[in-house]
């Protein structure tokens, strides 16, 4: 073989190599994105429950995203509380074709006190919910996903509610607190908040050791950014909004906090920080959907995005009502 045909060879092969990688570059650029739902203070009717939700569901379904969080509530704080509630929500919560991760909120639980005044009370309650929702490393759904407890933690072993998961190079970290108060003042309130303000430090920590993308905090009640530090309604949270606040700061990176409670469906940068009292853009807030507005947002993870997180509001046509 002569020498121009060995070249010819040579660079034949060099053209084959580099379309080759840019096709692999393509695919890596082209792959599918993940999605996922954000739900919560639904169903809280009966004809929520029988139509609405199931409606709702039925949807998340067809558009087969990659999980649903439930940011909790999942029925009427006036309704009395009751073991055939919750399984006829465990039996809907498994109704979803993917990974279904249930958030608790105040309704079924911090509320049973009054809705349920001689039933069983709202620790018990809440016991209850683990016994039910969290029963492994599981998440609820026909398709699941291994979620990490907090409960693997001997100290915090009684909380496994408190999860975390990771989908591409970003964390999802989800905590018990109940509006609308966090249940301050009462006994529990003290080490329920000292395992959540541990929780979002070993979250923190994780992104960080893990050089992650991105942050999504998702809980129940709404902390009242807009209200006085001193207000009451806010003293359940202050601290743990501080710690919120030093660890985003630190981070760097973007960070969601996701929660329901106040049935207003909006996204904004509600924290001014502390010191420079002004707007601090690395902090998302994302408020879900909630009754009688039973519709959820799809979100996207585009890590190439600045903001990673892309939120599409998906109304449920038959869910509409006339005005």
């Amino acid at each position: 073989m002569n020498r121009s045909i060995r070249l010819a060879g040579t660079l034949l092969l060099v053209v084959l190599a580099s379309c080759s990688t840019a096709k692999q570059g393509i695919m890596a650029q082209t792959s599918a994105p993940i999605t996922f739902a954000l739900i919560g203070d639904v169903p809280y009717t009966e004809q929520d429950a029988k139509v609405s939700f199931p409606t709702m569901i039925q949807e998340i379904n067809r558009a087969h995203v990659a999980f649903t969080v439930h940011d909790g509530d999942i029925k009427h704080g006036s309704l009395p509380c009751t073991e055939q509630e919750l399984e006829t929500r465990l039996e809907q919560f498994q109704s979803f074709e993917s990974p279904l991760i249930y958030l608790f909120g105040d309704n079924e639980w911090t509320d049973c006190g009054e809705s349920t005044p001689k039933g069983p009370s709202p620790e018990q309650w809440l016991d209850r919910l683990r016994q039910i929702y969290t029963r492994d490393n599981q998440s609820l759904g026909r398709r699941t996903l291994t979620l990490t407890r907090q409960s693997e933690q001997k100290e915090f072993s009684v909380y496994r509610e408190n999860v975390r998961w990771t989908m591409g190079r970003v964390l999802f970290v989800g905590f018990n607190v109940p509006g609308d108060a966090n249940n301050f003042g009462q006994k529990e309130f003290t080490e329920r908040n000292r395992a959540n303000l541990a929780w979002t430090r070993d979250g923190f920590a994780y992104a960080r050791t893990n050089d992650l993308r991105a942050i999504m905090l998702l809980l129940q009640a709404d902390p009242h950014f807009d209200l006085d530090a001193t207000n009451r309604l806010r003293r359940g949270f202050n601290e743990f909004l501080s710690l919120i606040e030093k660890e985003t700061l630190a981070f760097k990176k973007p960070v969601v906090f996701v929660h329901g409670d106040s049935h207003y469906f909006r996204i904004d940068k509600p924290i001014l920080g502390s010191k420079s009292k002004r707007r601090i853009e690395n902090f998302t807030r994302v408020e879900t959907f909630g009754f009688p507005d039973v519709h959820w947002i799809h979100v996207t993870i585009d890590e190439n995005d600045p903001e990673v997180f892309i939120y599409r509001p998906r109304i449920v046509q038959q869910n509409l009502v006339k005005h």
